[in-house]
């Protein structure tokens, strides 16, 4: 495939993900600052929420395995996911974090059981359309192109 061919591809691909509303503005605020002095932040950045997102989602699912749940620890580890998935702009794992949060204020289990399992298959899917979108852009790279700029409206 020639450049300009995936180019065009990437950027479909990523208008797609904002148009399903897997991903909002604060993805294209985090691409606006890369640069040519840090050609790696954005994928240095959602690699740390990776990170970050599966501890957290580790943590959840055992709080919410014991015996007698503490709904102040599990609604910590909801609230910073939730901060998490903001910062880069994956809006349906923050969308899902916001209901979980109800649940456990009303120290719901049954609740929090399907929130917990509804933000994992959110968090999944984020995190396969976004390395797919990573892999993409490093082929444009590889193949001589520059990555196109997203516009801030389309």
């Amino acid at each position: 495939m020639e450049v300009g061919q995936m180019q065009r591809r990437l950027i479909e691909y990523t208008k797609s993900l904002f148009m399903e509303g897997i991903l909002d503005d604060q993805f294209l605020q985090l691409q606006q600052l890369q640069d040519e002095s840090n050609p790696d932040f954005v994928v240095e950045v959602v690699s740390l929420f990776f990170q970050d997102a599966e501890r957290l989602l580790n943590d959840i699912t055992s709080a919410l395995d014991q015996q007698s749940v503490d709904f102040p620890k599990v609604d910590a580890h909801v609230h910073q996911l939730k901060g998490s998935s903001a910062s880069v702009g994956a809006q349906r794992v923050k969308n899902g974090c916001i209901a979980f949060r109800n649940f456990c204020e009303e120290q719901n289990v049954d609740g929090s059981l399907r929130c917990l399992q509804q933000i994992k298959q959110e968090y999944y899917h984020v995190k396969n359309k976004l390395e797919a979108l990573f892999r993409l852009e490093q082929q444009i790279v590889a193949a001589g192109g520059s990555v196109p700029m997203m516009e801030l409206s389309f």
